[in-house]
């Protein structure tokens, strides 16, 4: 009895060191960042990304890992040109100065085994601010296509636009936007 206890502790150590991060690359295929805010009171207007890379590291028995979000500012899509234009002019986006928005964190926040949230940093326009985005879906499995580990979430904020220097026609276009970042990433 004393061999089979001793024999039952080793293996669960060893599965236990076994554990380690591991490290998922953003897909652009499917990852398109999306913000929404409320044009003159008469509507919310969705407008995306079309362009994102990053990584993301997790170790899921830890319950720790990383995230390095990167969005390309010049791939914003309003679904009208000349309205992309507008957004990354020098009074909105400045896509020429800042052709990037990141988010990084290394704060990964479970309740139990599922991932709840993601405490980080978002910089917008060269501002950095401390933002929590809350995760409504998280899931892992091996991708039926790629026959790779994979893993994709649903996240979502809500952020000031006006903190971080994007506040031309506040309050007529709302200041309040929400941010949601749908993403997909392969195991490395």
């Amino acid at each position: 009895m004393k061999k089979l206890v001793t024999l039952a502790i080793a293996a669960s150590l060893s599965g236990a060191a076994c554990a380690a991060p591991e490290t998922y690359t953003i897909q652009n295929s499917h990852t398109y960042p999306r913000f929404e805010y409320n044009h003159l009171g008469y509507s919310n207007q969705v407008s995306r990304f079309d362009k994102t890379s990053g990584t993301i590291v997790i170790d899921r028995a830890a319950k720790t890992g990383s995230v390095d979000v990167v969005i390309d500012t010049k791939s914003v899509n309003t679904g009208f040109p000349l309205f992309n234009e507008h957004i990354q002019a020098e009074e909105l986006f400045d896509t020429a100065k800042y052709p990037t928005i990141t988010f990084k964190s290394k704060n990964l926040k479970f309740d139990g085994d599922k991932l709840a949230s993601v405490e980080g940093e978002l910089t917008i326009k060269g501002v950095t601010k401390p933002v929590t985005l809350t995760v409504t879906s998280f899931h892992c499995m091996p991708h039926p296509m790629l026959k790779k580990d994979a893993c994709g979430a649903n996240t979502t904020a809500k952020i000031k636009r006006s903190e971080f220097n994007v506040s031309k026609h506040v309050p007529y276009v709302s200041d309040e936007v929400t941010l949601t970042i749908p993403v997909e990433a392969i195991k490395e």
